[in-house]
């Protein structure tokens, strides 16, 4: 394990079936809680999460879906790492500690790499923590392989959402979790069928997320959306990378449009979009199989696969007769990918 001066403490956690062990690592940007999942001597894979979310509640829906399961550790271990103050468990961070900005954060990714002594890294982000990834992607693009971005920012807040997130802060300022910005969050991360309404019922996943968010402390989320709604623009930078790129968006995602844009940017020969149907931005969460295949075919790009015994989910929107056909020429293996839209049955 690689030293980078700072010290740690591991706790056994058994939250999930293939076990795992958290780390608090202090930075020179303060501390992080790091999840860690699989066998280390595996190639790196390091996920963030979006506002008020964590590895629990943005990634677990990936994982508990025993293909995608498979595919990722198989092939790594995986390194969740919560934004300040979102991991389980987490206690206020001082009044008096200075705000992060973006930068900071993307540099405390760094470090987490050299603690662990890990050097080119997978990235697997959502929203802001797509855009805290994609930023340490522009700035240390040698330790970054490839970058599968949910629902991702680039450009700085739009009008409307920097209201929107300054609304927020304020009342988590002075209410704390309130109902109202439980609602504005989970309107941030499902669609309007997760969501239910006046005649559908919430679905059990906004319950459990409902239930997640009150365990959250309002401050430590205040501070994450202070940094995010002071964050700069990365359409420049984003022409000099060249590691491939997978993008995700819910057609119902309130990004969709940024991330259009940011595909736009990136080299069309190491990028592809794909358009997951009737789905808000937290597509791990909300449709986790839409994510499946488009991901094999991608990580086919670097030697990797899913292990054959395990089939084909029936349960899966995407499989090989209802995916769009260009990501099965022979250029999508990692080559060349296309942009592509899911065309998924949204028949229960």
């Amino acid at each position: 394990m690689g030293d980078s001066g700072g010290s740690v403490v591991s706790i056994d956690v058994e939250r999930i079936s293939f076990g795992g062990k958290e780390h608090h690592i202090q930075t020179k940007h303060g501390p992080v809680s790091v999840a860690v999942y699989g066998d280390p001597d595996k190639n790196a894979l390091i996920t963030y999460p979006d506002v008020a979310l964590n590895h629990m509640s943005c990634f677990q829906g990936l994982l508990f879906c025993p293909e995608a399961a498979s595919l990722l550790l198989h092939n790594f271990c995986i390194y969740h790492i919560s934004p300040p103050g979102h991991e389980l468990g987490a206690t206020p961070i001082l009044p008096n500690s200075p705000v992060a900005s973006v930068d900071e954060l993307a540099d405390q990714v760094a470090e987490v790499l050299d603690f662990f002594g890990l050097g080119s890294v997978m990235c697997l982000g959502v929203s802001a923590g797509a855009y805290i990834l994609a930023l340490f992607a522009t700035k240390y693009r040698e330790r970054v392989l490839g970058l599968i971005l949910v629902s991702p920012l680039c450009r700085t807040p739009s009008w409307t959402e920097w209201f929107y997130n300054k609304v927020m802060s304020n009342l988590l300022y002075y209410y704390g979790m309130c109902d109202v910005v439980k609602d504005c969050l989970l309107q941030r991360y499902f669609g309007k069928r997760v969501r239910g309404g006046s005649a559908v019922p919430e679905s059990d996943i906004m319950q459990a997320c409902r239930s997640f968010l009150d365990q959250r402390q309002s401050m430590n989320i205040w501070r994450f959306i202070q940094t995010i709604n002071q964050r700069h623009d990365l359409t420049e930078s984003l022409k000099q990378l060249k590691c491939r790129t997978l993008i995700f968006v819910g057609e119902n995602s309130q990004f969709h449009t940024e991330a259009v844009h940011m595909t736009a940017k990136l080299d069309k020969r190491y990028s592809a979009l794909v358009e997951v149907q009737a789905c808000g931005s937290v597509v791990t969460e909300e449709q986790p199989h839409a994510m499946l295949i488009p991901m094999e075919y991608f990580l086919m790009g670097y030697g990797l696969f899913r292990p054959s015994h395990v089939s084909s989910s029936p349960r899966s929107p995407l499989n090989p007769f209802c995916i769009s056909p260009e990501l099965l020429s022979p250029e999508s293996m990692g080559v060349k990918l296309k942009p592509i839209k899911t065309r998924a049955s949204l028949r229960a």
